[in-house]
């Protein structure tokens, strides 16, 4: 139980920081700050390969998220 626990907090941690981390690139998207935008893409898509590494998120969802982030900032 405890173990259980520990491990939830951390895993909730990472989820929040890549929810944040993708937050911040869309409003720079939105904002049409693309020199920053693509600064910050490459640490959203680094976020997402770990934590699809670690079972966080699935490796598929980890790949459309990137595929489509990408597609944003050509667009």
């Amino acid at each position: 139980m405890k173990l259980d626990r520990s491990r939830r907090l951390h895993n909730r941690k990472i989820k929040d920081e890549i929810k944040k981390i993708i937050k911040k690139y869309l409003e720079l998207i939105s904002a049409k700050k693309i020199d920053e935008a693509k600064i910050q893409l490459k640490d959203v898509m680094s976020k997402l390969d770990r934590a699809a590494k670690k079972h966080l998120i699935h490796k598929n969802n980890a790949s459309r998220q990137k595929s489509r982030f990408s597609l944003m900032l050509k667009a």
